[in-house]
């Protein structure tokens, strides 16, 4: 049985089909230069974590979250960051530190709460622990947090 018409990507016969690049503006930084300032902020976490300023720190690795095509690296420094963040933060701190985030970043913690379940075994961060944050985290946020985003097209 001849199976190779499964092989044609009829998308590119259609012209109304939408790329990627056109749902959303790329990251205006060079791929070098986010991967450089994933680093700097993953250093900067590190240094909260030692001081104890959990908040601080799920702040800093939530800015000017890395998003687009080419900065692959950028991202999975970015997640791990975040999920050091959430293995190290007890469950009785969690309401308390998401209050404390503004909605945007709210936001961008529910991406990188997806991205992490998304992963095959979940990586480095328990079921229960991710689980958790996104309760508390739509406690706080409200179901908009997760409508907004699955909608937004700039994946972290």
């Amino acid at each position: 049985m001849d199976v190779s018409f499964r092989k044609i990507d009829i998308d590119q016969y259609d012209e109304d089909v939408l790329l990627e690049s056109e749902l959303c503006e790329p990251d205006p930084r060079d791929p070098a230069q986010v991967l450089n300032d994933a680093k700097q902020k993953a250093a900067a976490v590190r240094q909260s974590l030692a001081r104890g300023d959990i908040a601080g720190a799920l702040t800093t690795a939530l800015e000017d979250a890395p998003y687009g095509p080419h900065v692959d690296e950028a991202k999975n420094l970015t997640l791990q960051t975040v999920v050091s963040i959430l293995n190290s933060t007890k469950s009785t701190e969690i309401p308390n530190i998401v209050r404390a985030l503004s909605p945007d970043a709210q936001d961008v913690l529910m991406k990188y709460l997806y991205k992490g379940m998304a992963m095959p075994g979940w990586g480095d961060v328990s079921g229960s622990v991710l689980l958790g944050w996104h309760e508390k985290l739509t406690e706080a946020a409200g179901t908009g947090c997760i409508v907004r985003a699955m909608t937004d097209r700039r994946l972290v």
